[in-house]
């Protein structure tokens, strides 16, 4: 069995806890509930005992009393809110009244479901990240794994790794484990899955599969969920805040100022709950346009099962949050047309939780805004229910939409992929006669793709492989990881700059130096042509790189040489989003890779669905060949594993925004301008051969 690898933070910080844990829980054994914080500090000092029996004790109690300790404060806070309402006559002793009684009602609540010592549950900012990370997950996976009990190892890895995508040692772990026996794809789940996404999910797969009766339940369901979601999310808030502008021991507000204070804390808080329940876990923004989408796929889910009264109710509900929305309207008006064709009521109107919903967020925003102009701090409305078409993800809108209104049905509304062509072209002439276009976009079953042959020669392939053997560095462009995407091959690359550093140095020809500048530039060029661009491409990077396969590692091998991902943003797989964000470079715009040679097995370049698993393209890499594509969510790919030989390819990643220029590249620029210049003065002044 191959070795997994598992990267686990030291644990001297957890020194001094277990050292005061058992002092601790004896100071608290009035509690009826153990502190979270306490369990995983056990839990961890667990891991690094090898004690994998009571990790997975502590951590799982851990996490229970986590969920145990968040849902007692929800229903320890509505409760008391019911109980003691705000008088509406508004008179400072009502009011205060009712705040000391509504604090009295939590002290006695909280205390009788949690224990007498509430101080014992206050938990330090770096667990409460860790807990907001899911990284109890990562030590679970491994303790059940090491238990041999691999489904609940699979569920825990895959927790875990959905929240942190980025986490590559994970990534192959869960590779692993869908390989072993007794493993199924059911033992994938995610073990904190929110129940309004995951039917909102669900919701638009049945949606896209044309099941529209399973689709309006999981949709009706999502709606559910998320009331009950905002709930908890909105009580919530009424927590501790901080006044990060203030030190602490040099603010004295007056009364106002400090109920003031306090209250705007608290209500940009649940203003943005719309933000946090449209956020997937380990992003940092949010699905667009989330909440207004349920009533839009509802609208024209009922009226394909013919509940014509239905389809109006959510299309009236959808224009709630996009008054005036053309194609709602005209689907409004062609509702209306059917029901009265059969002499049926018309005099539908939204559903009054979304009215209820929408109003308060609008009368929020405007006390908001009114202490923004009159207080110190400062507030500005992000819409989270843009309708734009500004992320590049054909899922986050109805599927296969038309624009206009038919004659027997609704439009639905235009699908993002071809409001993004509209903009988008593609099939320019290639500025060079040896290069050939091969296959476009729609051979290669995708958007803003091509393959073309000939930008290199033969011998132009051998010059820059030869270079790449002296110039290239393991680990190149990846902080020096020796084997950056897998421990099964041996990664090594070389910018442009480096290479003619090398070749005025003399310690490799300079032509090939030269060479690597002068074919990165005709790429550039040619995608440039090809798509048609109305401004210029500059380089991003540009990257020359080697991946050879490392002898006697290459049996069994479940794992890529370059996992899937989107070079401008980052893959979810779950929710069929490409997140722009940080860390992805989202200043990308188009990508080639041109191939050096083809003498090795594996290492296919890949395209892919959003789901990272559906191939839709594939190229084998040859001599002068090279892909190009944008850089968006729209092409997923990566790298098969090369499993014998090295593949040697040009990197290049372009921009359309000059202030993201590859630096490298301006010094290349320079040293290209010096070579020229000394070329020039040599034939000026040929120099004296005597």
């Amino acid at each position: 069995m191959r070795k997994m690898d598992f990267n686990f933070p030291q644990c001297t910080i957890f020194v001094w806890i277990s050292v005061l844990l058992q002092t601790l829980l004896l100071c608290s054994t009035a509690a009826s509930l153990e502190p979270y914080d306490l369990l995983y500090a056990s839990g961890v000092e667990a891991f690094y005992r090898h004690d994998y029996e009571n990790v997975v004790l502590y951590m799982e109690k851990a996490l229970a009393s986590y969920t145990e300790l968040r849902q007692t404060k929800v229903q320890c806070r509505l409760g008391c809110n019911d109980q003691h309402p705000f008088d509406a006559s508004f008179s400072d002793l009502a009011f205060f009244s009712a705040v000391l009684k509504r604090a009295a009602c939590l002290n006695e609540c909280m205390e009788s479901k949690v224990g007498q010592q509430l101080s014992v549950h206050l938990v330090s900012g770096d667990v409460v990240q860790d807990f907001s990370r899911r990284v109890p997950y990562n030590y679970l996976q491994l303790a059940y794994y090491k238990l041999n009990q691999l489904d609940k190892a699979s569920a825990a890895a895959h927790t875990f790794f959905l929240a942190n995508p980025e986490h590559m040692e994970m990534w192959q772990n869960l590779e692993h484990y869908k390989l072993l026996e007794g493993v199924q794809e059911s033992h994938f789940q995610d073990r904190e899955a929110w129940p309004h996404q995951q039917a909102f999910t669900s919701g638009v797969k049945h949606y896209d599969a044309g099941d529209y009766e399973k689709a309006i339940s999981f949709f009706e369901e999502a709606l559910l969920e998320y009331g009950n979601a905002d709930v908890e999310c909105r009580v919530l808030c009424e927590g501790p805040q901080k006044f990060e502008e203030h030190e602490y021991l040099d603010y004295y507000p007056s009364l106002y100022k400090a109920i003031s204070d306090h209250y705007t804390q608290i209500l940009i808080c649940k203003h943005e709950c719309v933000r946090d329940l449209a956020t997937r876990p380990g992003r940092l923004s949010p699905m667009e346009n989330y909440l207004p989408l349920h009533y839009d796929y509802l609208q024209y889910s009922y009226f394909k099962v013919n509940k014509i009264e239905k389809a109006l109710e959510c299309a009236w509900t959808y224009l709630l949050f996009h008054e005036g929305d053309e194609f709602i309207t005209d689907n409004i008006e062609f509702y209306k047309e059917a029901l009265a064709e059969n002499n049926r009521p018309q005099d539908i109107r939204p559903r009054q939780d979304a009215e209820r919903y929408v109003r308060r967020h609008q009368q929020e925003l405007k006390v908001l805004l009114v202490g923004s102009d009159n207080l110190d701090f400062v507030y500005s409305e992000q819409n989270y229910w843009s309708a734009t078409f500004s992320r590049e993800d054909i899922n986050r809108v109805p599927s296969g939409t038309a624009i206009g209104v038919l004659s027997s049905s609704p439009s639905e509304k235009r699908t993002l992929a071809s409001e993004t062509d509209a903009g988008l072209r593609e099939g320019g002439p290639v500025p060079y006669d040896e290069v050939q276009i091969v296959l476009g976009s729609k051979a290669l079953n995708g958007s803003q793709r091509v393959l073309l042959d000939g930008v290199l020669s033969e011998q132009e392939c051998r010059d820059l492989k030869s270079a790449a053997q002296t110039i290239t560095m393991a680990g190149d462009g990846y902080s020096g990881k020796m084997s950056p995407h897998t421990p099964n091959e041996k990664f090594e690359g070389a910018t442009v700059l480096k290479a003619l550093q090398y070749g005025y140095d003399g310690r490799i020809p300079l032509k090939s130096a030269q060479l690597f500048y002068e074919v990165s530039e005709k790429a550039r060029r040619t995608i440039e042509s090809y798509f048609m661009l109305n401004s210029t491409l500059y380089f991003s990077y540009t990257h020359l790189v080697c991946r050879t396969a490392i002898q006697g590692q290459q049996s069994h091998r479940n794992d890529l040489s370059h996992p899937i991902h989107a070079d401008n943003c980052l893959l979810d797989t779950e929710a069929y989003e490409c997140w722009k964000e940080p860390p992805a470079y989202t200043y990308r715009d188009y990508s080639a890779i041109l191939y050096l040679n083809g003498d090795f097995d594996g290492g296919e370049f890949i395209f892919t669905e959003m789901d990272a698993k559906t191939v839709t393209a594939s190229v084998k890499p040859n001599c002068g060949r090279m892909v190009g594509f944008s850089s968006g969510g729209e092409n997923p790919h990566g790298v098969k594993a090369v499993t014998r030989g090295q593949r040697c390819a040009v990197a290049m990643w372009f921009t359309l925004d000059p202030l993201f220029r590859e630096l490298e590249r301006l010094q290349a620029d320079e040293v290209m301008q010096t070579l020229d210049d000394e070329h020039r003065m040599d034939i000026l002044n040929p120099r004296d051969e005597l």
